[in-house]
C-alpha cells in the first residue's frame, strides 16, 4: 500500500489460488517458449553441412575402394564355401565312423566263428567286404574334401592379406579427408551457432531489459518466463557448439557479472531502500517489538522491564497492567516510534502510514538514514 497525500493505492494480493495459478502459468509459459525456441533452433540446425562421403571421394582412389569391396565379397564366398565343405566333411566323417563300427562288429563275429571253428555265412562275408569298400571310399572322399578345404583356406588367407594391404592404402588416403571434414564441420557448427545466437541473443537482451525495467509491473511474470526460457535455450546452444575450454570462461564470467549485480543490488537496497521494502521492515519491527531502525527492544507498557529475543518474544507472559499510551522514542537510536496523531490526538505508530485509531494518512519519509545495516 502506498500513500500519496490523501489518496491511497491498494495492491491486493488476491486469493492464494490466483497467486498459485500465476506461478503455475508462468512456468507453463517458460516451457512453451523454450519449446518454440527449440523448434527454431532445430530448424536452423537442419541446414545441410559438409558430407564426408563427398570429401572422401576427392582423396581416396575409387579403384582401391572397388577392389576392397570385390575382395570382401570374394572372402564372403570363400567363407561360405569353407563352411559348406566342413559340413560335407562332417557328414563323411559320421558315415565313416558308422562304417567303422559295422566293420568292427563283423570282425568280432569272424573272430568268434574262428574260435568255434565255424565259418561266416556268405551274406556276412559280403557285408564285411562291402563295408570295407565303403569305408575306404569314405576315407578317400574325406581326404579330397580336406585337400579342397586347405585350398579354400589358403585362398581366404591370400584374399585377406590383399584386402589388408588395400585397406592400409585407403586409410592413408582418408587421413587428409578426415582432417578437411573436421575443419569444415567446425566451421559449419560455428555458422549454425551464429545463426541461432543471432536470433536468441536479441531475444535474451529484450527479455533482460523487460525483467529489469518491468519489475514493478503486474505483467512481470510474462517477462520473467520469457527471459528464463530464452536464457536456458541460449545456454544450451553455447554448450552444444562451443568447446568446453571456452564455455567455462563464458560461464564463470556470466556468474561473476550476476553475482556482482546481485551484490550491488542488495547493497543499494540497504543503502537506498525502496518504500515498500522499508515499510515491510517497519511492520516486522513493530510486530516483534524491536526498533525497526536499530533492532533495539521496544520496552513500553507491560514490556517495560522484560527481556526477549526474536525467538522468545511470543512466549513471554506479560504482567497485568494498563498499556502505556504515550509518545515513545528508541533509547538506542533516537527514532520516534510512537507519537500523537495530529487528527485524533491518540498515540499512533510514527513509522507506519495510517493511524490505527482514525486511519489518518501520514507521509513517511523513506530516506537512507532509516535503513538498517
Amino acid at each position: 500500500m502506498a500513500a500519496r497525500g490523501d489518496e491511497t493505492v491498494n495492491k491486493a494480493k488476491g486469493p492464494w489460488i490466483h497467486r498459485f495459478m500465476i506461478y503455475f502459468f508462468t512456468v507453463v509459459l517458460a516451457v512453451l517458449v523454450f519449446w518454440v525456441l527449440g523448434f527454431l533452433v532445430e530448424d536452423i540446425g537442419a541446414i545441410r553441412g559438409p558430407q564426408y562421403t563427398e570429401i572422401e571421394q576427392r582423396y581416396v582412389d575409387q579403384d582401391l575402394v572397388d577392389r576392397a569391396k570385390t575382395l570382401m565379397a570374394e572372402i564372403t564366398d570363400v567363407d561360405r564355401a569353407i563352411s559348406d565343405k566342413r559340413e560335407e566333411m562332417r557328414i563323411v566323417n559320421d558315415s565313416s565312423q558308422n562304417l567303422q563300427n559295422t566293420i568292427n562288429q563283423l570282425i568280432e563275429l569272424q573272430k568268434l566263428a574262428v574260435q568255434r571253428s565255424v565259418s561266416l555265412s556268405d551274406k556276412e562275408q559280403t557285408n564285411l567286404s562291402e563295408s570295407l569298400a565303403h569305408f575306404l571310399e569314405s576315407q578317400k572322399r574325406y581326404q579330397v574334401y580336406n585337400t579342397e578345404l586347405s585350398r579354400l583356406t589358403d585362398r581366404k588367407r591370400s584374399l585377406e592379406s590383399e584386402r589388408s594391404a588395400i585397406e592400409k592404402k585407403i586409410a592413408g588416403q582418408t587421413l587428409p579427408a578426415g582432417e578437411e571434414f573436421r575443419v569444415l564441420r567446425e566451421k559449419h557448427d560455428l555458422r549454425l551457432a551464429g545463426y541461432q545466437l543471432l536470433i536468441l541473443l536479441p531475444m535474451l537482451a529484450a527479455g533482460a531489459i523487460f525483467v529489469v525495467r518491468k519489475r514493478g509491473s503486474v505483467y512481470f511474470p510474462l517477462f520473467l518466463g520469457f527471459a528464463a526460457a530464452t536464457l536456458l535455450k541460449t545456454a544450451f546452444v553455447i554448450h552444444r557448439y562451443f568447446p568446453a575450454r571456452y564455455v567455462k570462461y563464458v560461464l564463470v564470467g556470466g556468474l561473476l557479472i550476476a553475482v556482482i549485480k546481485l551484490l550491488v543490488y542488495f547493497i543499494r537496497v540497504i543503502a537506498f531502500p525502496k518504500a515498500d521494502l522499508l515499510m515491510k521492515q517497519y511492520r516486522e519491527g513493530y510486530e516483534r517489538f524491536f526498533c525497526p531502525v536499530c533492532d533495539f527492544p521496544i520496552r513500553r507498557g507491560p514490556r517495560k522491564f522484560l527481556f526477549w529475543t526474536r525467538r522468545t518474544v511470543g512466549k513471554l507472559e506479560l504482567p497485568r497492567g494498563s498499556d502505556e499510551d504515550s509518545p515513545y522514542s528508541c533509547p538506542a537510536c533516537g527514532t520516534v516510534l510512537f507519537e500523537e496523531c495530529p487528527k485524533c490526538h491518540n498515540i499512533r505508530y510514527s513509522l507506519l502510514t495510517f493511524c490505527q485509531h482514525c486511519g489518518a494518512v501520514k507521509e513517511i519519509e523513506h530516506g537512507s538514514d532509516n535503513a538498517k545495516v
